[in-house]
């Protein structure tokens, strides 16, 4: 059975969400995408200006569907898919939610992969940001809403490329950057990059290694945000790992932002592991290594953990399971 992408579209207010969605939907919409909107506000607005999909989207307004809309959220997907198979609905590809200006993405992406009747219908794709660089700087040192939206983000849309500089819109890429060394980052103005929020395949979302580019510039100045990228310089015992992971996670899990990479546990090709906080998407076991180099690697993008503490106990952790001497080294 096919599932359908629920692709997620963040960014902090007026960032230029919907301006993007409307281009999408203009260009590569269809019967077979669907739109639910999320507005913080008593009343909504923006589902007014989404008309081309009218039928299959769906108004949340007066919370955020990461706390006070996650039921809401769930019985709109179920809506949708129950009137898909009635046949009220053509078959359903993409479903895009566009979260308030406020939202955490990541207790949607919990909300897919716990609800019993939606795993089974439908998959997490892309995490895709926007982000104001008019605004950023003032934003980011007040809001920790917009540091966690571009820091858990598959792809970050830098919007209004038109009304700044050259000089504006690299310091935005650099601080993206630093925030998370993983994501793709676009530039765009009027909506265009609008392709960012089509389904990505897995392929996609396989993570890089880090480059030359990306190392030393993954120290964060946002107060207590930090990443680094743990380079490991031997196999990975995999049971201990994941004895280590799901501890860090029960013990730490909101300050975890985010974690991807490939490991190394021996075989022809890697396990793909992303975390999103306490969201662990299913490990992918590929059956090549996606780039020339052997390079087993994890970027980690955290609050108050230092990933040189992360590097240490899982040496110990896989010392006690019998990959003894193993040496972890962090990239910032």
């Amino acid at each position: 059975m096919t599932k359908r992408v629920v692709t997620i579209l963040s960014g902090f207010l007026g960032s230029g969400k919907t301006t993007l969605l409307r281009r999408y939907l203009r260009e590569r919409g269809g019967p077979d995408v669907a739109v639910v909107i999320n507005e913080y506000g008593a009343v909504g607005v923006d589902h007014h200006l989404i008309r081309m999909v009218e039928e299959r989207s769906v108004l949340l307004q007066g919370g955020c569907v990461c706390c006070s809309r996650r039921e809401d959220l769930v019985s709109a997907l179920r809506e949708l898919l129950d009137r898909e198979q009635c046949g009220e609905l053509p078959p359903i590809r993409q479903v895009i939610v566009e979260t308030s200006g406020l939202a955490d993405p990541v207790p949607i992406l919990f909300t897919l992969a716990t609800d019993s009747v939606l795993r089974n219908h439908f998959v997490a794709g892309s995490v895709v940001a926007t982000l104001d660089p008019l605004n950023a700087a003032r934003q980011g040192n007040r809001q920790d809403d917009l540091i966690k939206q571009i820091s858990i983000a598959d792809r970050v849309v830098i919007t209004k490329s038109d009304l700044v500089s050259r000089q504006v819109l690299s310091r935005r890429r650099m601080e993206v950057r630093r925030l998370n060394p993983t994501a793709e980052i676009l530039v765009a103005a009027l909506g265009d990059s609008f392709d960012v929020l089509a389904p990505s395949d897995r392929r996609d979302r396989i993570p890089l290694p880090p480059t030359e580019e990306d190392r030393g510039k993954s120290a964060i100045p946002h107060r207590e945000v930090q990443a680094g990228t743990l380079m490991f310089h031997a196999p990975l015992n995999w049971p201990a790992f994941s004895v280590w992971l799901s501890m860090l996670l029960q013990a730490r899990g909101p300050d975890v932002l985010r974690i991807k990479g490939l490991l190394d546990i021996g075989d022809a090709g890697p396990v793909v592991l992303n975390t999103a906080q306490h969201v662990v998407y299913p490990p992918e076991h590929l059956s090549g290594w996606p780039h020339e180099q052997r390079c087993s690697y994890l970027t980690c993008i955290t609050s108050s953990i230092d990933p040189a503490r992360m590097a240490r106990s899982i040496e110990v952790f896989q010392n006690v399971g019998g990959q003894v001497g193993l040496k972890v080294s962090v990239l910032r």
